[in-house]
């Protein structure tokens, strides 16, 4: 039996002609009850097929998280999102957020994006794939990747200068320190720290230091698991390094945490410099020192890159590197 707008709106207690305005993507409901009408019309398994086009535009955007072995609670990416839904907003579009887990069945979920009419999807990428990524380029709409990115891919992306900014910050470790840095490597294989590690190991080597000396340690990317890691590695005699590059500043306060428990000084003992700048790295001691990333600018220029494109449809996709900035202060 075929489902009708009807059926749909004695299901939820509203007038068939809201749903018919949802369905059709007219205007005239609230994007909230626009979302609940079309979830309940896909549960009962609504035939779309017969809305033949989009008649209205829905000036309504996506912001998508994908997730991956952490959650989006870190001030990173609350800087970040706080900035693009301003952004949105500010344009005059209405922003909604998805989140979307790499355990579930990611064709799937991206499918049913499309029965929301979305005029454009801001996705942060930051664990995500290219083949996760993959079934996203089946959309027809355009989409701009946050914090990620890879070679090849037809999409507008924003993401950070992590190369050139883990070798700033290396190198400077190495001059003020004049010992082969180590290396406090995420456990996670993602593309940002893939690219930190290539930076690390370019000042390695500009400095004429054999890559095989530094020592390097695989933390996990948060405060407690990096705090936890490091416990292990001290608590089984494993060789330190003077000096350390972290991946973030996650890892660089939960490693400050461990070292200073078992009883080292830091910067005396051992230096540490982090990675993004977090709130919370000027409140720990010492202060540490960091890569700022300027993250509210990459959420904004997300946001208007993908505005621009929505309004310049057949623009080139280009990729925006952030630059970064190394802050001084007393971890190293």
């Amino acid at each position: 039996m075929k489902i009708t707008a009807k059926q749909i709106a004695e299901k939820l207690g509203i007038s068939a002609a809201a749903v018919s305005m949802a369905l059709n993507n007219k205007p005239g409901v609230s994007i909230e009850m626009r979302h609940k009408i079309l979830d309940v019309a896909k549960e009962l398994g609504y035939d779309f097929s017969k809305i033949h086009s989009k008649k209205h535009k829905s000036n309504t955007i996506a912001f998508i998280f994908f997730h991956k072995n952490f959650v989006f609670d870190t001030p990173f990416f609350t800087e970040l999102a706080t900035s693009v839904e301003a952004t949105i907003k500010a344009s005059g579009y209405q922003l909604y957020v998805h989140h979307i887990h790499d355990l579930d069945n990611i064709e799937k979920e991206v499918q049913s994006l499309q029965t929301y009419h979305y005029e454009g999807i801001i996705l942060l990428g930051t664990t995500i794939t290219r083949n996760e990524f993959s079934p996203f380029e089946k959309l027809k709409i355009p989409i701009v990747l946050l914090d990620s990115y890879f070679p090849n891919l037809q999409v507008d992306c924003v993401t950070i200068n992590n190369v050139d900014s883990a070798e700033t910050a290396t190198d400077y470790l190495i001059k003020k320190h004049r010992k082969q840095p180590g290396y406090l490597h995420a456990t996670y294989e993602i593309v940002n720290f893939k690219e930190r590690s290539l930076g690390f190991f370019n000042a390695v080597r500009k400095n004429s230091l054999p890559p095989s000396q530094s020592i390097v340690h695989q933390l996990s990317p948060s405060l407690d698991g990096a705090y936890a890691d490091m416990i292990e590695i001290l608590n089984r005699n494993e060789p330190l390094a003077s000096c350390y590059f972290a991946d973030n500043d996650e890892i660089a306060i939960g490693a400050m945490k461990a070292f200073k428990e078992k009883g080292y000084r830091i910067p005396e003992d051992i230096a540490i410099i982090g990675f993004d700048n977090i709130p919370y790295s000027t409140y720990v001691e010492p202060p540490l020192t960091t890569i700022d990333v300027p993250k509210a600018s990459m959420g904004t220029l997300a946001a208007q890159r993908l505005i621009a494109v929505i309004e310049e449809p057949n623009s080139a996709p280009i990729k925006i590197e952030m630059n970064t900035t190394l802050i001084l202060r007393h971890s190293v």
